[in-house]
């Protein structure tokens, strides 16, 4: 039976509308409404990190805890209202996330070249990514047309982030929830090569776990107390904390992991392996890290109808 022109119009509408509804992330999602879009992050990111080195391990965490809880829809950006209390004051992101005014001043020009039409969980996926570039490390092509959440939930956070006290296994099984394997673990792990971290999460493991170099531990203990000075801080990687590199798998084979969740990746179980290629190959170490956060960055992501693209991101349209 022959089709006629408006009826095969109507169908095609149809099938987009369908397409759209049951979106797909793509990497060329806004080259037609708004091409400005790399750009922008890219230059705001690079006056960020100029500023500040460590705003790019700063931003690429704030990506990880956004993406853990109900996956990848800036739900960890929205402040706190009447009607939820969001992600931002969870356990493991009370004053400890930071960036949040990167993110807006993204947003404000972003919105100024393109009302209403990039979302922040985009926004923040591409800032991501040009961190991790700008402090020397991979760059990776990020799939966008993700939608903003309308809501966050402390009690979600604090369920799904995993702990500085965890053991490998527990790792690997909270991964394993969000889709990831052991392989995307410990290589989405060596993004502490950048960063810090507060003593009242190495406390227990410098001064309580034997899997670790007691000179190292020493250092540590200098700035973190067994008691008190919980919010000093260290560098997650003690040789080169500014510079996306491979050096905090030297330190794990080393037994400097600052963590005890870091240490556990090299202590006498099924990672040692990986960690060791990634130790002795940098190119190994980006290549995974890259298809990781690729892999990581589409985790339960909110498309076509749900959500919506949020004005700013601190808060629903």
């Amino acid at each position: 039976m022959a089709v006629s022109r408006k009826t095969f119009l109507t169908l095609l509408l149809l099938s987009l509308l369908a397409s759209a509804a049951n979106g797909q992330l793509s990497t060329s999602f806004y080259d037609r409404t708004c091409p400005m879009l790399p750009g922008i992050v890219r230059s705001v990111m690079a006056q960020a990190v100029f500023q500040d080195r460590r705003m790019g391990a700063s931003i690429l965490r704030l990506f990880f805890h956004d993406c853990f809880v109900n996956g990848c829809d800036a739900s960890v950006l929205l402040d706190d209202t009447r009607t939820f209390t969001g992600e931002k004051n969870a356990n493991g992101n009370t004053n400890s996330l930071r960036g949040f005014e990167v993110i807006d001043a993204i947003k404000t020009l972003v919105e100024a070249a393109c009302n209403a039409t990039v979302s922040c969980a985009d926004i923040l996926a591409l800032a991501a990514r040009d961190g991790v570039v700008l402090l020397g490390g991979p760059t990776w092509l990020v799939p966008l047309g993700r939608r903003d959440a309308r809501t966050a939930s402390i009690f979600a956070a604090n369920a799904n982030l995993p702990l500085a006290s965890s053991s490998l296994s527990d790792l690997i099984s909270l991964f394993a929830g969000k889709g990831l394997d052991a392989r995307d673990l410990t290589a989405l792990s060596g993004a502490h090569t950048i960063g810090q971290a507060q003593c009242v999460n190495f406390r227990p493991h410098i001064y309580g776990d034997l899997n670790i170099d007691p000179g190292f531990a020493a250092l540590r203990r200098q700035t973190c107390p067994a008691f008190g000075g919980d919010g000093n801080l260290a560098p997650l990687d003690l040789q080169t904390p500014v510079s996306f590199d491979n050096r905090y798998y030297q330190n794990l084979v080393a037994g400097r992991g600052l963590l005890h969740s870091d240490q556990e990746l090299f202590n006498g179980g099924s990672q040692d392996s990986l960690v060791r290629l990634y130790n002795s190959s940098t190119l190994a170490f980006f290549t995974d890290f890259a298809a990781a956060m690729v892999k990581m960055g589409n985790i339960s992501p909110l498309t076509g109808w749900p959500g919506e693209i949020r004005l700013s991101c601190r808060k629903v349209n």
